[in-house]
């Protein structure tokens, strides 16, 4: 394997769905890895059962199929560093973990937990963190070997150094010096004899060619405790970048009572893929001359690890929601017709069965193009077409006191009559037609458009009233202004 080549993983635990953290940290790697000509691997660390959650490697395979972020090596692609889930690779661990103990790098604890929290409890009183006392660093061959054959449970945990310094030139932070005395003997294999975290990823970081480790910052203290590790087996160390965290709006910690943060539950509220990229793109990277809108090839053009920001990114999810917006009405129509369909379906507002039809997938389409100019997800379209479909008694309050009046009854009936006997029933015949009810009438078209607009939708916001009749027909139009019409004089009776 040519070290020359940019190789960069996105290794994510199957603990859940994958969150926006999670999905920035993969479109960087995925960025920088097309960036530079290089591959992207996907590695699923799966070494914790107790946290490993049924159908999540699915899950996140999936979001990251539906962004568009594809990689060279890993689960359903194969490659030369198979497995690619860790848990497949115990043996593999093993053999390295030996190495350690060989070389004196690595010692058996035969401390028990019970030990371990006496220790804690005497550094809590003393208003001191937490550092193994390395009791069993120093035992002898003989009494390891005792213990060991007498079936004493025991980890392992690697030497640190007693002193000195570590100094990490990161990619995005910059130089960051670490006092080894401030760390302790980690353990890196688990007393049931799995290899923990920061030793399972040394090795395969180094087995799977990494040149490159990109990842979220909360894994700078972790960084010191591999570099180590890496110098301990004779590895390459490769170059580390740790991206800024994602904050709230307040400049806290991002949590669930935010609002969605996964990358189904803003597929399920409607938001494009294409959307959500340039979003997280924006976390924490900046096109030149501050563009907002755009793509991922465009960035990929653009995109250099040296212009990432080291301050944390604001999670703003009003900016999430705008730039949908500007994708649901510059994507070509076909596209987005077809992504809102299973929302309509889900909603009941049409079938499965209703769209094999071309004359209804047609009218969809339609329907889509005329709403989508006012609204920000494919929810809302669903939301802003129901009236399309379904009859309704109702009317928005607010509309009926300001439109329904005896005056907007009048006039809705006479836009009534003259719709009846309009022959052609097209958007540029309509908009004619009440244009020139507003000349007769003198007063201004929207106190013409406005009482049957509330009339055919029974709401005061929609999209084009002429598209919007269109849409119905001229049948539905027409019993749609009878029912109005007869609602406002039942009101004028009361």
């Amino acid at each position: 394997m040519q070290m020359s080549e940019v190789r960069v993983r996105f290794a994510p635990s199957p603990t859940g769905n994958l969150h926006v953290g999670g999905a920035r940290t993969c479109l960087f790697n995925w960025l920088f890895a097309r960036s530079m000509g290089g591959k992207l691997i996907l590695r699923i660390e799966d070494t914790d059962p107790a946290r490993f959650q049924e159908g999540s490697v699915g899950q996140i395979i999936r979001s990251m199929k539906w962004l568009g972020l594809d990689w060279d090596e890993g689960p359903e692609v194969g490659g030369p560093c198979e497995p690619y889930f860790q848990s497949q690779r115990t043996e593999i661990y093993q053999k390295y973990l030996q190495q350690l103990l060989d070389e004196g790098k690595a010692y058996y604890c035969f401390c028990t937990p019970e030990e371990l929290e006496a220790q804690r409890a005497i550094q809590r009183e003393r208003k001191q963190p937490f550092r193994y006392p390395r009791t069993c660093r120093n035992l002898s061959k003989e009494e390891v070997e005792r213990r060991i054959a007498a079936g004493e449970p025991h980890s392992i945990r690697f030497k640190i150094p007693t002193s000195g310094h570590l100094r990490v030139n990161d990619i995005i932070h910059g130089r960051m010096d670490f006092d080894l005395t401030q760390f302790d003997d980690f353990v890196i294999a688990k007393t049931n004899g799995t290899p923990t975290y920061n030793f399972a990823v040394v090795i395969d970081d180094h087995l799977m060619g990494m040149t490159h480790v990109l990842r979220a910052e909360e894994h700078i203290p972790n960084t010191p405790k591999q570099i180590l590790l890496f110098q301990a087996l004779g590895f390459e160390v490769p170059e580390f970048g740790h991206m800024s965290m994602i904050l709230a709006p307040d400049r806290s910690k991002l949590s669930k009572r935010h609002g969605a943060q996964s990358v189904e539950e803003f597929q399920a509220l409607g938001y494009l893929p294409e959307a959500l990229l340039n979003y997280l793109t924006l976390l924490g990277w900046s096109p030149e001359g501050n563009q907002e809108i755009i793509t991922k090839e465009e960035t990929v053009k653009q995109f250099d690890m040296n212009k990432m920001s080291h301050k944390g990114a604001v999670y703003d999810i009003k900016k999430l929601y705008w730039i949908n917006g500007q994708y649901l009405n510059s994507l070509p129509l076909e596209r987005i017709a077809k992504d809102a369909e299973p929302f309509f379906v889900a909603a009941g507002l049409i079938t499965e069965e209703w769209l094999q039809e071309e004359a209804n997938r047609n009218y969809l389409s339609h329907l889509v193009d005329v709403v989508r100019v006012r609204v920000k997800t494919l929810q809302e379209i669903v939301d802003a077409s129901t009236y399309f479909f379904r009859d309704f008694a109702e009317y928005d309050e607010k509309g009926v006191r300001k439109f329904f009046t005896p005056e907007g009854i009048a006039q809705l009936e006479i836009c009534r009559s003259r719709v009846a006997a309009q022959e052609a029933f097209d958007e540029a015949s309509l908009e004619t037609l009440y244009n020139t009810l507003a000349e007769e009438a003198g007063i201004a078209l929207g106190k013409v458009i406005q009482p049957s607009r509330l009339a055919l939708s029974g709401r005061t916001v929609t999209p084009g009233m002429f598209d919007m009749m269109v849409l119905l027909g001229k049948e539905k139009t027409l019993a749609r202004m009878d029912q109005a019409i007869a609602y406002g004089k039942g009101l004028e009776r009361a």
